[in-house]
């Protein structure tokens, strides 16, 4: 038996579990929290990508529906953005597969499509219903979306 409570101090909590463990009292560990809080480690790392993938995005369309506003802050946004996924997904391969996966690439689109509205003003019908660009030209440092 614990003696912090996850539900009241998930910290303190934490921080006896691992001396627990390092101590080598296994008996005494909240085994169900630990597998819980390991697997929101990975929900976590999820959701940061989508955030930065999402961002950049919408930087990405701004850049190109907005042309008469770029500057270097959206630049830097975006090259920002791309340095950090791919800072990600070198240090946690295993998010890889999130990048083949539809209903991520819909989930982040719709995203994109909901804070370009609100920072442009545009309505979601200027905007293409699913993302024009392919991963590469996404992630490429030279790729920079024009208004045809």
């Amino acid at each position: 038996m614990t003696t912090v409570a996850y539900e009241f101090d998930v910290i303190a909590w934490a921080q006896e579990q691992a001396a627990l463990l390092r101590s080598g009292r296994f008996d005494l560990l909240d085994i169900e929290h630990i597998a819980d809080e390991i697997e929101d480690v990975g929900k976590s790392e999820k959701r940061e990508l989508k955030s930065r993938m999402a961002i950049l995005l919408t930087h990405l369309l701004k850049w190109q529906y907005q042309p008469s506003f770029r500057g270097n802050s959206w630049q830097r946004t975006i090259n920002v953005q791309r340095k950090d996924i791919l800072s990600c997904i070198r240090d946690i391969p295993s998010l890889k597969p999130e990048f083949r996966n539809p209903d991520w690439w819909e989930s982040v689109w719709a995203d994109s499509l909901y804070q370009a509205t609100k920072e442009t003003g545009f309505k979601y019908e200027v905007f293409p219903e699913c993302c024009p660009w392919s991963f590469d030209q996404i992630m490429d440092m030279d790729f920079w979306p024009s208004h045809e």
